[in-house]
């Protein structure tokens, strides 16, 4: 029996992006799950607030005001991209990745990275007050 992607299959049977995500986290099985679910918690440390969507059939994407960041997996790597990442401070150095854009930026984690966690919700802190701020403004 040949297995559906998680994200169709969830889709149609009306699961919310909290569900989907959780399927997604389990699905994958391996270093990829537990670093997304890793993610992903110190994600709502952060931000309370945050909105769990899932969108383009199968990224999570975490918001508040505006996209704050997606989480798509790769075989090789799991990608953190903050819509506007290239307008926040990283005094960290947490960015490695689409560094060449104006508006994005990535963090890409690999098998047996070791990711600096308050660094991460410093960006996600960041990310929010960027978001609100724009919103707040005519």
């Amino acid at each position: 029996m040949k297995k559906e992607p998680v994200g169709a299959n969830e889709e149609e049977k009306g699961a919310s992006a909290s569900q989907m995500i959780d399927a997604r986290i389990k699905e994958l099985g391996d270093w990829r799950g537990e670093t997304l679910a890793r993610v992903r918690t110190l994600i709502r440390q952060a931000d309370p607030d945050v909105v769990e969507e899932w969108k383009w059939r199968g990224v999570p994407v975490w918001s508040h005001g505006a996209i704050l960041c997606t989480g798509e997996t790769y075989k090789q790597v799991v990608k953190l991209t903050f819509a506007k990442g290239a307008a926040l401070q990283d005094p960290s150095g947490l960015f490695n990745a689409s560094l060449e854009g104006n508006t994005r930026r990535a963090i890409d984690l690999h098998e047996g990275d070791t990711l600096d966690e308050n660094a991460l919700k410093a960006l996600i802190l960041a990310a929010v007050a960027f978001n609100t701020s724009r919103r707040a403004k005519p």
